[in-house]
């Protein structure tokens, strides 16, 4: 387990596409908190908050740490995983033994996916105007 002291806060950052989360664990009871409310509140969808709980479910800390959140940009997939992504972070910089776990399921690793740009000529990323033959 951790051999931190009980009154210390870990801070760490987690991103994905164009959304960044600062997030900042210390020992409490389980409560997660995503810009001033509840994570459930802020991500309505059983989806989402499962993505965000999954780092604290792999550890079995959900009971004994309090996560406080604070998410900027993009949509809301994308905030849920640039949260997940940063609890992963935090727990690792908590307990270096939680890496292989974390690892091995994917939430260490920074999606690297992203929109890609417009460019000149084009409607979009590829989508070119519609050929015609007359």
């Amino acid at each position: 387990m951790a051999d931190k002291k009980t009154t210390e806060m870990v801070r760490a950052l987690g991103r994905r596409k164009t959304a960044a989360a600062r997030v900042q664990l210390t020992v409490g009871k389980g409560t997660i908190i995503v810009n001033g409310k509840d994570y459930k509140v802020y991500f309505p969808t059983k989806i989402l908050q499962d993505k965000v709980l999954a780092p604290l479910l792999t550890v079995s800390k959900e009971k004994n740490l309090d996560v406080s959140v604070r998410v900027l940009g993009g949509g809301p997939a994308g905030q849920a995983d640039a949260v997940r992504h940063g609890i992963s972070r935090g727990l690792v910089k908590w307990d270096e033994d939680f890496k292989p776990a974390l690892k091995a399921l994917g939430y260490m690793t920074r999606d690297p996916r992203a929109k890609e740009r417009k460019k000149p000529g084009l409607h979009k990323a590829r989508r070119a105007h519609q050929w015609r033959k007359r």
